[in-house]
Protein backbone atom coordinates (compact mmCIF):
# COMPACT_ATOMS: atom_id res chain seq x y z
CA UNK A 1 0.00 0.00 0.00
CA UNK A 2 2.79 2.57 0.82
CA UNK A 3 4.56 1.53 -2.27
CA UNK A 4 1.18 2.51 -4.09
CA UNK A 5 0.98 5.76 -2.57
CA UNK A 6 3.83 6.52 -3.58
CA UNK A 7 3.79 5.79 -7.06
CA UNK A 8 0.71 7.85 -7.49
CA UNK A 9 3.05 10.87 -5.64
CA UNK A 10 5.66 9.95 -8.15
CA UNK A 11 3.45 10.52 -11.22
CA UNK A 12 1.66 13.56 -9.36
CA UNK A 13 4.89 15.20 -9.58
CA UNK A 14 6.16 14.26 -12.14
CA UNK A 15 9.05 12.40 -10.90
CA UNK A 16 10.50 9.83 -13.50
CA UNK A 17 13.32 8.52 -11.51
CA UNK A 18 11.20 7.96 -8.48
CA UNK A 19 8.29 6.25 -11.36
CA UNK A 20 11.05 4.36 -12.80
CA UNK A 21 12.27 2.82 -9.30
CA UNK A 22 9.23 2.09 -7.32
CA UNK A 23 7.98 -0.33 -10.51
CA UNK A 24 11.42 -1.81 -10.58
CA UNK A 25 10.62 -2.94 -6.92
CA UNK A 26 7.74 -4.38 -8.11
CA UNK A 27 5.18 -1.45 -7.88
CA UNK A 28 2.21 -2.22 -10.26
CA UNK A 29 1.71 -0.22 -13.21
CA UNK A 30 -1.71 -0.29 -12.68
CA UNK A 31 -2.30 1.13 -9.57
CA UNK A 32 -5.16 2.90 -8.24
CA UNK A 33 -4.69 6.57 -7.12
CA UNK A 34 -6.74 7.09 -3.76
CA UNK A 35 -7.71 10.67 -4.29
CA UNK A 36 -9.16 10.32 -7.63
CA UNK A 37 -9.64 6.86 -7.65
CA UNK A 38 -7.98 6.16 -11.23
CA UNK A 39 -5.11 4.02 -12.42
CA UNK A 40 -1.58 6.23 -11.94
CA UNK A 41 -1.61 6.10 -16.00
CA UNK A 42 -4.78 8.61 -15.87
CA UNK A 43 -2.76 11.12 -13.57
CA UNK A 44 0.10 11.20 -16.21
CA UNK A 45 -2.25 11.57 -18.87
CA UNK A 46 -3.58 14.12 -17.81
CA UNK A 47 -0.58 16.35 -16.62
CA UNK A 48 0.55 15.18 -20.33
CA UNK A 49 3.73 13.51 -18.99
CA UNK A 50 5.07 11.88 -21.63
CA UNK A 51 7.95 10.45 -20.33
CA UNK A 52 6.36 9.29 -17.12
CA UNK A 53 3.41 7.46 -19.69
CA UNK A 54 6.41 5.56 -21.24
CA UNK A 55 7.51 4.59 -18.14
CA UNK A 56 4.35 2.67 -17.10
CA UNK A 57 3.53 1.46 -20.33
CA UNK A 58 7.42 0.05 -20.37
CA UNK A 59 6.49 -1.74 -17.00
CA UNK A 60 2.91 -2.86 -18.31
CA UNK A 61 -0.11 -0.58 -17.74
CA UNK A 62 -2.77 -0.89 -19.50
CA UNK A 63 -3.95 1.64 -21.99
CA UNK A 64 -7.70 -0.32 -22.38
CA UNK A 65 -8.28 -0.75 -18.86
CA UNK A 66 -11.88 0.52 -18.39
CA UNK A 67 -12.87 2.82 -15.54
CA UNK A 68 -16.21 3.00 -13.48
CA UNK A 69 -16.92 6.38 -15.96
CA UNK A 70 -16.72 4.16 -19.09
CA UNK A 71 -13.39 5.58 -20.33
CA UNK A 72 -10.11 4.10 -20.79
CA UNK A 73 -6.65 6.11 -20.44
CA UNK A 74 -6.16 6.22 -24.35
CA UNK A 75 -9.65 7.45 -24.56
CA UNK A 76 -8.68 10.24 -22.02
CA UNK A 77 -5.68 10.97 -23.84
CA UNK A 78 -7.96 11.91 -26.82
CA UNK A 79 -9.83 13.94 -24.57
CA UNK A 80 -6.91 15.91 -23.70
CA UNK A 81 -6.20 16.38 -27.11
CA UNK A 82 -2.98 15.05 -26.44
CA UNK A 83 -1.60 13.83 -29.91
CA UNK A 84 2.06 12.37 -28.93
CA UNK A 85 0.17 10.39 -25.72
CA UNK A 86 -2.58 9.17 -27.85
CA UNK A 87 -0.10 8.08 -30.60
CA UNK A 88 1.93 6.26 -27.51
CA UNK A 89 -1.01 4.81 -26.23
CA UNK A 90 -2.73 3.70 -29.11
CA UNK A 91 -0.04 2.23 -31.24
CA UNK A 92 2.79 1.12 -28.26
CA UNK A 93 1.21 -1.93 -28.15
CA UNK A 94 -0.02 -4.98 -29.75
CA UNK A 95 -3.08 -3.62 -32.43
CA UNK A 96 -6.33 -2.54 -30.95
CA UNK A 97 -9.25 -4.67 -31.74
CA UNK A 98 -11.61 -3.93 -34.05
CA UNK A 99 -14.20 -3.05 -31.32
CA UNK A 100 -11.74 -0.52 -29.27
CA UNK A 101 -10.54 1.00 -32.66
CA UNK A 102 -13.99 1.71 -33.72
CA UNK A 103 -14.96 3.19 -30.16
CA UNK A 104 -11.64 5.01 -30.58
CA UNK A 105 -12.05 6.94 -33.95
CA UNK A 106 -15.30 7.81 -32.71
CA UNK A 107 -14.47 9.35 -29.50
CA UNK A 108 -11.74 11.08 -31.59
CA UNK A 109 -14.18 12.37 -33.93
CA UNK A 110 -16.48 13.63 -31.05
CA UNK A 111 -14.06 15.60 -29.71
CA UNK A 112 -12.72 16.94 -33.03
CA UNK A 113 -15.93 18.59 -33.87
CA UNK A 114 -15.91 19.80 -29.73
CA UNK A 115 -12.96 21.38 -29.52
CA UNK A 116 -10.84 21.78 -26.70
CA UNK A 117 -13.24 25.68 -25.28
CA UNK A 118 -16.17 23.87 -25.55
CA UNK A 119 -14.93 20.77 -24.06
CA UNK A 120 -13.46 22.53 -21.13
CA UNK A 121 -16.55 23.73 -20.74
CA UNK A 122 -18.34 20.69 -20.81
CA UNK A 123 -16.57 19.16 -18.30
CA UNK A 124 -15.92 22.43 -16.17
CA UNK A 125 -19.15 23.57 -16.26
CA UNK A 126 -17.40 26.84 -15.97
CA UNK A 127 -18.54 29.99 -17.95
CA UNK A 128 -15.51 32.24 -17.55
CA UNK A 129 -12.22 33.03 -19.59
CA UNK A 130 -9.66 30.39 -20.49
CA UNK A 131 -6.36 30.44 -20.22
CA UNK A 132 -4.20 29.74 -23.67
CA UNK A 133 -0.36 28.72 -23.84
CA UNK A 134 1.45 28.15 -26.36
CA UNK A 135 3.47 24.67 -26.57
CA UNK A 136 5.59 24.01 -28.99
CA UNK A 137 7.24 20.35 -29.64
CA UNK A 138 11.45 20.87 -30.10
CA UNK A 139 11.99 17.81 -31.90
CA UNK A 140 9.94 18.83 -35.01
CA UNK A 141 8.72 22.72 -34.41
CA UNK A 142 5.05 22.19 -34.35
CA UNK A 143 2.89 23.77 -31.47
CA UNK A 144 -0.12 23.69 -30.49
CA UNK A 145 -1.94 26.00 -27.62
CA UNK A 146 -2.78 24.52 -23.98
CA UNK A 147 -6.17 25.62 -22.96
CA UNK A 148 -7.17 25.57 -19.28
CA UNK A 149 -10.11 26.42 -16.90
CA UNK A 150 -11.04 25.47 -13.81
CA UNK A 151 -8.09 23.38 -13.26
CA UNK A 152 -8.26 21.46 -15.96
CA UNK A 153 -6.00 21.59 -18.90
CA UNK A 154 -6.58 20.33 -22.80
CA UNK A 155 -4.91 20.87 -26.03
CA UNK A 156 -6.14 22.29 -29.10
CA UNK A 157 -5.05 19.26 -31.24
CA UNK A 158 -8.01 17.40 -31.36
CA UNK A 159 -8.53 17.49 -34.73
CA UNK A 160 -4.68 16.55 -35.39
CA UNK A 161 -5.30 13.21 -33.30
CA UNK A 162 -8.49 12.05 -35.46
CA UNK A 163 -6.61 12.97 -38.64
CA UNK A 164 -3.33 10.69 -37.89
CA UNK A 165 -5.90 8.09 -36.25
CA UNK A 166 -7.99 8.18 -39.82
CA UNK A 167 -4.90 8.28 -41.81
CA UNK A 168 -3.45 5.34 -39.48
CA UNK A 169 -6.30 3.17 -39.90
CA UNK A 170 -7.24 3.11 -43.48
CA UNK A 171 -10.14 5.84 -43.56
CA UNK A 172 -9.67 8.26 -46.72
CA UNK A 173 -11.26 11.70 -45.13
CA UNK A 174 -12.89 14.03 -47.97
CA UNK A 175 -10.79 16.05 -48.91
CA UNK A 176 -12.77 18.74 -48.00
CA UNK A 177 -13.30 17.73 -43.90
CA UNK A 178 -9.49 17.94 -44.10
CA UNK A 179 -8.77 21.84 -45.60
CA UNK A 180 -11.77 22.72 -43.10
CA UNK A 181 -9.74 21.49 -40.06
CA UNK A 182 -6.50 23.08 -41.69
CA UNK A 183 -7.86 26.33 -42.63
CA UNK A 184 -9.24 26.48 -38.73
CA UNK A 185 -5.81 26.43 -37.35
CA UNK A 186 -4.03 28.40 -40.28
CA UNK A 187 -0.23 28.55 -39.72
CA UNK A 188 2.24 26.27 -41.39
CA UNK A 189 3.87 24.64 -37.83
CA UNK A 190 0.60 24.75 -36.22
CA UNK A 191 0.48 20.54 -35.75
CA UNK A 192 -3.41 20.30 -37.04
CA UNK A 193 -2.21 21.91 -40.54
CA UNK A 194 0.99 19.60 -40.32
CA UNK A 195 -0.88 16.81 -39.81
CA UNK A 196 -3.37 17.39 -42.66
CA UNK A 197 -0.45 18.81 -45.06
CA UNK A 198 1.24 15.10 -44.46
CA UNK A 199 -1.89 13.13 -44.38
CA UNK A 200 -3.56 14.53 -48.13
CA UNK A 201 0.61 14.77 -49.50
CA UNK A 202 1.23 11.42 -48.47
CA UNK A 203 -1.98 10.17 -50.77
CA UNK A 204 0.02 10.71 -53.73
CA UNK A 205 -2.80 10.45 -55.98
CA UNK A 206 -4.01 12.73 -59.01
CA UNK A 207 -7.18 13.28 -57.27
CA UNK A 208 -5.30 15.03 -54.87
CA UNK A 209 -2.90 17.10 -57.06
CA UNK A 210 -5.47 18.35 -58.56
CA UNK A 211 -8.02 19.76 -55.92
CA UNK A 212 -4.54 20.93 -54.42
CA UNK A 213 -3.50 22.82 -57.24
CA UNK A 214 -7.57 24.08 -57.37
CA UNK A 215 -6.87 25.47 -54.00
CA UNK A 216 -3.90 28.17 -55.26
CA UNK A 217 -6.42 29.73 -57.48
CA UNK A 218 -8.37 30.43 -54.98
CA UNK A 219 -8.59 34.37 -53.38
CA UNK A 220 -8.22 33.36 -49.90
CA UNK A 221 -4.33 33.42 -48.94
CA UNK A 222 -4.54 30.50 -46.22
CA UNK A 223 -6.67 28.09 -48.95
CA UNK A 224 -3.44 28.98 -51.53
CA UNK A 225 -0.87 28.12 -48.85
CA UNK A 226 -2.43 24.66 -47.89
CA UNK A 227 -2.76 24.26 -51.74
CA UNK A 228 1.07 24.87 -51.78
CA UNK A 229 2.26 23.16 -48.83
CA UNK A 230 0.25 19.71 -49.82
CA UNK A 231 1.49 20.12 -53.57
CA UNK A 232 5.19 20.50 -52.17
CA UNK A 233 4.68 17.90 -50.14
CA UNK A 234 3.94 15.36 -52.96
CA UNK A 235 6.65 16.39 -55.44
CA UNK A 236 9.08 15.47 -52.39
CA UNK A 237 7.14 12.08 -52.18
CA UNK A 238 7.02 9.63 -49.28
CA UNK A 239 10.75 9.12 -48.22
CA UNK A 240 9.47 5.80 -45.57
CA UNK A 241 8.20 3.80 -49.17
CA UNK A 242 10.77 6.10 -51.68
CA UNK A 243 7.38 6.58 -53.55
CA UNK A 244 7.57 10.24 -55.79
CA UNK A 245 5.27 9.82 -58.57
CA UNK A 246 4.93 13.57 -58.47
CA UNK A 247 8.44 14.40 -58.61
CA UNK A 248 9.04 15.26 -62.02
CA UNK A 249 5.52 17.98 -61.50
CA UNK A 250 7.14 20.75 -59.69
CA UNK A 251 7.11 22.93 -62.84
CA UNK A 252 3.57 22.77 -63.20
CA UNK A 253 3.17 25.36 -60.03
CA UNK A 254 5.45 28.38 -62.02
CA UNK A 255 2.45 29.88 -63.43
CA UNK A 256 1.14 30.47 -59.91
CA UNK A 257 4.48 31.32 -58.40
CA UNK A 258 4.94 34.16 -61.39
CA UNK A 259 1.43 35.78 -60.27
CA UNK A 260 1.82 35.08 -56.15
CA UNK A 261 1.98 37.95 -54.10
CA UNK A 262 1.87 36.73 -50.87
CA UNK A 263 5.70 35.93 -49.46
CA UNK A 264 4.60 32.47 -47.10
CA UNK A 265 2.93 31.04 -50.40
CA UNK A 266 5.47 32.41 -52.83
CA UNK A 267 8.10 30.77 -50.60
CA UNK A 268 6.41 27.44 -50.39
CA UNK A 269 6.27 26.79 -54.44
CA UNK A 270 9.38 28.27 -54.83
CA UNK A 271 10.57 25.64 -52.44
CA UNK A 272 8.67 23.31 -54.87
CA UNK A 273 10.44 24.91 -57.76
CA UNK A 274 13.55 24.23 -56.48
CA UNK A 275 13.05 20.70 -57.09
CA UNK A 276 13.08 21.19 -60.87
CA UNK A 277 15.29 23.01 -63.38
CA UNK A 278 14.71 25.33 -66.29
CA UNK A 279 15.61 28.91 -67.60
CA UNK A 280 11.87 30.00 -66.64
CA UNK A 281 12.59 28.83 -63.10
CA UNK A 282 16.37 30.37 -63.08
CA UNK A 283 14.89 33.57 -64.51
CA UNK A 284 12.11 33.68 -61.71
CA UNK A 285 14.49 33.18 -58.81
CA UNK A 286 16.80 35.48 -59.45
CA UNK A 287 14.10 38.53 -59.88
CA UNK A 288 13.91 37.46 -56.18
CA UNK A 289 17.06 38.13 -54.99
CA UNK A 290 16.01 41.80 -53.66
CA UNK A 291 12.42 40.12 -52.38
CA UNK A 292 11.41 42.05 -49.31
CA UNK A 293 10.91 38.18 -47.29
CA UNK A 294 14.27 36.17 -45.99
CA UNK A 295 12.32 33.37 -47.05
CA UNK A 296 11.77 34.00 -50.56
CA UNK A 297 15.49 35.21 -50.84
CA UNK A 298 16.99 32.30 -49.20
CA UNK A 299 15.33 29.69 -51.97
CA UNK A 300 17.09 31.69 -54.84
CA UNK A 301 20.53 29.76 -54.98
CA UNK A 302 18.08 26.65 -55.51
CA UNK A 303 16.60 28.16 -58.74
CA UNK A 304 19.63 28.24 -60.93
CA UNK A 305 19.48 25.95 -64.04
CA UNK A 306 22.22 23.45 -63.98
CA UNK A 307 23.29 23.63 -59.55
CA UNK A 308 20.87 20.08 -58.99
CA UNK A 309 23.53 18.02 -58.68
CA UNK A 310 26.23 20.46 -57.09
CA UNK A 311 28.73 19.82 -59.48
CA UNK A 312 27.45 21.74 -63.26
CA UNK A 313 28.48 25.27 -63.70
CA UNK A 314 25.82 27.73 -63.82
CA UNK A 315 26.05 30.51 -65.52
CA UNK A 316 28.43 33.99 -64.39
CA UNK A 317 26.09 36.05 -64.11
CA UNK A 318 23.45 34.17 -62.70
CA UNK A 319 26.00 33.50 -60.03
CA UNK A 320 26.96 36.86 -59.97
CA UNK A 321 23.44 37.39 -58.75
CA UNK A 322 23.30 35.01 -55.93
CA UNK A 323 26.37 36.01 -54.56
CA UNK A 324 25.19 39.31 -53.55
CA UNK A 325 23.38 37.56 -51.23
CA UNK A 326 26.59 37.00 -49.00
CA UNK A 327 25.89 40.21 -47.53
CA UNK A 328 22.12 39.95 -46.92
CA UNK A 329 21.14 41.53 -43.52
CA UNK A 330 19.07 37.95 -43.10
CA UNK A 331 21.56 35.21 -41.44
CA UNK A 332 19.15 32.42 -42.65
CA UNK A 333 19.71 33.87 -46.51
CA UNK A 334 23.42 33.44 -45.31
CA UNK A 335 23.69 30.08 -44.79
CA UNK A 336 20.99 28.80 -47.74
CA UNK A 337 23.77 30.59 -49.79
CA UNK A 338 26.62 29.10 -47.81
CA UNK A 339 24.95 25.55 -47.97
CA UNK A 340 24.35 26.17 -51.58
CA UNK A 341 28.41 26.79 -51.99
CA UNK A 342 29.40 24.76 -49.68
CA UNK A 343 27.80 22.22 -52.43
CA UNK A 344 28.81 23.98 -55.28
CA UNK A 345 31.71 22.64 -57.63
CA UNK A 346 31.60 25.27 -60.46
CA UNK A 347 35.49 26.34 -60.50
CA UNK A 348 34.87 29.84 -61.21
CA UNK A 349 36.81 31.89 -58.89
CA UNK A 350 34.50 34.23 -57.06
CA UNK A 351 32.70 31.14 -54.98
CA UNK A 352 35.64 30.22 -53.41
CA UNK A 353 35.68 34.12 -52.68
CA UNK A 354 31.58 34.05 -51.57
CA UNK A 355 33.09 31.57 -49.11
CA UNK A 356 36.00 33.29 -47.67
CA UNK A 357 33.73 35.83 -47.30
CA UNK A 358 31.30 33.70 -45.80
CA UNK A 359 34.08 32.84 -42.95
CA UNK A 360 33.74 36.09 -41.68
CA UNK A 361 30.34 35.71 -40.66
CA UNK A 362 28.70 36.45 -37.04
CA UNK A 363 27.26 33.19 -36.96
CA UNK A 364 29.54 30.18 -36.17
CA UNK A 365 27.34 27.76 -38.53
CA UNK A 366 28.06 30.11 -41.22
CA UNK A 367 31.91 30.22 -40.29
CA UNK A 368 32.24 25.94 -39.99
CA UNK A 369 30.06 25.55 -43.23
CA UNK A 370 31.99 28.57 -45.50
CA UNK A 371 35.16 26.62 -44.21
CA UNK A 372 33.89 23.27 -44.84
CA UNK A 373 32.89 24.40 -48.41
CA UNK A 374 36.60 25.98 -49.28
CA UNK A 375 38.06 22.67 -48.02
CA UNK A 376 36.02 20.55 -50.20
CA UNK A 377 37.12 23.06 -52.99
CA UNK A 378 40.53 22.20 -52.20
CA UNK A 379 40.70 26.19 -51.74
CA UNK A 380 44.39 26.37 -49.34
CA UNK A 381 42.85 29.40 -47.64
CA UNK A 382 40.76 27.04 -45.52
CA UNK A 383 43.82 25.94 -43.42
CA UNK A 384 43.79 30.35 -42.02
CA UNK A 385 40.31 30.37 -42.31
CA UNK A 386 39.64 27.25 -39.55
CA UNK A 387 40.84 29.76 -36.88
CA UNK A 388 37.90 31.88 -37.31
CA UNK A 389 35.71 29.05 -36.93
CA UNK A 390 36.61 29.62 -33.19
CA UNK A 391 35.63 27.11 -30.20
CA UNK A 392 32.72 24.61 -30.72
CA UNK A 393 29.03 24.78 -29.14
CA UNK A 394 27.21 22.54 -28.15
CA UNK A 395 25.24 22.44 -31.55
CA UNK A 396 28.25 21.71 -33.58
CA UNK A 397 29.93 19.34 -31.65
CA UNK A 398 31.15 16.39 -33.81
CA UNK A 399 29.66 17.93 -36.61
CA UNK A 400 31.50 16.20 -39.52
CA UNK A 401 32.08 19.66 -41.43
CA UNK A 402 34.60 20.84 -39.00
CA UNK A 403 36.70 17.78 -40.29
CA UNK A 404 36.97 18.68 -43.71
CA UNK A 405 39.91 20.49 -43.48
CA UNK A 406 41.97 17.94 -41.79
CA UNK A 407 40.48 15.75 -44.80
CA UNK A 408 41.81 18.26 -47.31
CA UNK A 409 45.82 18.15 -45.75
CA UNK A 410 45.57 14.85 -45.77
CA UNK A 411 44.88 14.40 -49.70
CA UNK A 412 47.76 17.31 -50.16
CA UNK A 413 50.21 14.75 -48.02
CA UNK A 414 48.89 11.98 -50.58
CA UNK A 415 49.34 13.96 -53.28
CA UNK A 416 53.00 15.38 -52.35
CA UNK A 417 53.66 11.50 -51.46
CA UNK A 418 52.34 10.43 -54.72
CA UNK A 419 54.50 13.13 -57.03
Amino acid sequence: MLGQRALAGAVRRGDLAEVRALLARGVGPDTYDDVEGVPVLCLAVAAHDEAVVEALLEAGADPLRRLSDGSTPLLRAVTAGAWRLTDTLAFGRTPLPFPDREELLAHARHWADTGAEAGLRRLTGLTGPVTRTRVEDPEVGWWWEAVSLGGLTLHDAHAAVITALEARYGRRTPFDTLVERALAHPDRDHVVWSKVVFTLAHRLDEETWQWSRDLLNHPDRPHRLLGADVLLGMVLGDPSTGRDPFSDRADQVLPWAEQEEDPEVLAVLLHALTHAQGPEIEALGLSYVTHCDPRVRSLVPDCLEGSGDGRSVVRRGSLAVVLTLVDDPDPDVRTALCHWLRHYRGPEPEAGDALLALTHDPRQRIRAHAVSGLALRDDPRCVAAEQRIGPVGDDLRGDEVLFDVGRYQERRRRAAGAG
